[in-house]
């Protein structure tokens, strides 16, 4: 089979208009909800702030894949099909790190996304003219490879915010002397490089990536440095989910490790800037959660806590226990997603009517916004914070894993939007059980807090979230600027002019950010 053969359309394209080419995006997800849906969203706001223009957007997908995409993009964004490579220690049919049966399968699954590089190249190959540019997940390091090539730029995506990439990027690169001095050391906080004066984490706090990134047995590892390392300190510039009142401090730090002249461009959040979807619809709510909580707002408006802590986290049915426990005894209605690596396991404790456990999908959007909502228990994904802070709900950060230490630091400490479930979650941390008693008093700060400290929490929750998108919103205007200098950068210039036109380029970050806070 031919390289142009193996990628297929979803239909059959029309004929390429005037200035195709370098009107062209085309976005490449990675396979996690997490990483495809803030893309998806990016490839929305594209095509509805400048499809007037003539700009076109595909993104390449699967065949497992096409119809969640297809759901969550309007008509005129056009959607590819790449045939999703076998492996064989993959199940047939997996193409998403939410069916992999085990996460133990999920370096095979870095490795089988590898081999998508051959039917992307055969893609390119296949366009009238390289695409303006290239938006793809930094795990699929081989496009920055072929989009070179095809004579495109790459724009990688890592799905976190400028100062948790940047913290991961600064402790990660600290001389091996320096990395085992974390964790040895006596707990006490230090300071990072490059970060600004009075900004400290303890050991505790160092994210679950970097530590993992320092262990070159370990087969995540190994696929970073080989497939992504040194590809994703090529690209022309790096998307950032986030926005200059929350992160433009640190996106300067984070541009430091990408080579001169790279860019972070801070768009988000994204599914504020792609506006209203199909993803809203009522048919994605089978858990029937929405209508639950209109009975609640309609009784006391702000009196639910929201629990989740994702899809990806998987939680022990001894912690779910205590956190059943004191939930149902914390006098205030709830609603729990629910995931855990026992699927047979069952709440101990009767949640009562005010209690409500969805163990299907639930459109944390819409329930994060609802009025009857008051707090969110959270593991501090990036994407999670993002719509908690827009929703205005402040919250008790639960880091499991990844760089969600990181983001919980961001948010109690820098932002003061929310307040800490106590639990050690670094990587050097040990594994510990929150018990009911701890989990009790967390969630009365958080839902009980009528002091001071408590509506401060909720107003600054609440300011971070009015700043995000709106009519001449820095993100907004980014959006805008990114596509101007992408259109810009193929006119040939002089060095001295590449020099002029970026000290005259508007701003996106600030000297020095805030001096403290994570999620």
């Amino acid at each position: 089979m031919s390289l142009h053969s193996m990628a297929t359309a979803e239909a059959a394209r029309p004929a390429a208009p005037a200035g195709f080419g370098r009107d062209h995006v085309v976005v490449f997800p990675f396979m996690a909800k997490g990483h495809t849906i803030p893309l998806l969203h990016l490839a929305s706001a594209l095509a509805a702030r400048h499809g007037g223009g003539g700009l076109r957007v595909t993104v390449l997908t699967t065949p497992g894949n096409l119809a969640f995409a297809r759901h969550r993009v309007p008509a005129h964004v056009s959607l590819v099909k790449l045939p999703f490579p076998a492996h064989p220690e993959l199940p047939p049919g997996v193409e998403s790190t939410d069916a992999l049966p085990s996460p133990s399968l999920f370096p095979a699954f870095l490795r089988a996304t590898a081999m998508l590089r051959e039917p992307f190249a055969g893609y390119l190959a296949s366009l009238p003219a390289p695409p303006l540019a290239l938006v793809s997940d930094f795990f699929l390091g081989f496009t920055q490879r072929v989009a070179t090539d095809a004579g495109a730029r790459r724009i990688t995506f890592h799905g976190m915010s400028a100062f948790s990439l940047a913290l991961c990027f600064s402790l990660a690169t600290r001389s091996p002397a320096a990395a085992g001095s974390i964790a040895e050391d006596d707990g006490g906080p230090f300071p990072v490089p490059g970060f600004p004066e009075g900004f400290t984490i303890t050991k505790d706090e160092v994210p679950h990536a970097v530590a993992q990134a320092a262990d070159p047995d370990d087969p995540v590892t190994r696929f970073l440095l080989e497939e992504v390392r040194d590809w994703d300190y090529r690209s022309w510039g790096v998307l950032v989910n986030s926005f200059d009142a929350l992160d433009g401090g640190y996106a300067a730090i984070l541009e430091s490790f990408y080579l001169p002249g790279a860019r972070a461009w801070l768009v988000g959040p994204l599914f504020l800037a792609a506006g209203e979807s199909q993803e809203e619809d009522g048919d994605d709510d089978p858990e029937g959660c929405l209508p639950w909580l209109d009975e609640r707002a309609a009784k006391r408006p702000g009196s639910v806590v929201y629990v989740s802590f994702g899809t990806h986290v998987h939680v022990s049915a001894a912690q779910l226990d205590e956190l059943a426990h004191r939930l149902v005894g914390s006098g205030h209605a709830f609603l729990w997603a629910v995931r855990c690596l026992d699927g047979a396991w069952s709440p101990p404790v009767d949640a009562g009517p005010d209690g409500k456990i969805a163990r299907g999908w639930v459109p944390q959007r819409r329930v994060l916004a609802h009025p009857a909502v008051g707090g969110f228990v959270s593991h501090c994904g990036w994407n999670s914070v993002l719509e908690s802070l827009a929703a205005g709900r402040p919250m008790l950060t639960w880091p499991v894993m990844a760089e969600q230490a990181a983001n919980a630091k961001h948010v109690v400490n820098v932002l003061g939007a929310g307040v800490r479930a106590g639990v050690k979650a670094g990587a050097n941390a040990p594994p510990e059980l929150v018990g009911r008693a701890q989990v009790a008093g967390k969630v009365r700060e958080l839902m009980d807090g009528g002091g001071e400290a408590g509506r401060g929490m909720r107003a600054r929750a609440e300011r971070v979230g009015e700043a995000a998108v709106g009519d001449g919103g820095t993100s907004r205007l980014a959006l805008r600027r990114l596509v101007d200098e992408l259109q810009r950068s193929y006119e040939p210039t002089t060095t001295a002019d590449s020099a002029k036109r970026r000290q005259e380029a508007p701003n996106q970050t600030c000297d020095s950010g805030p001096t403290a806070r994570s999620d």
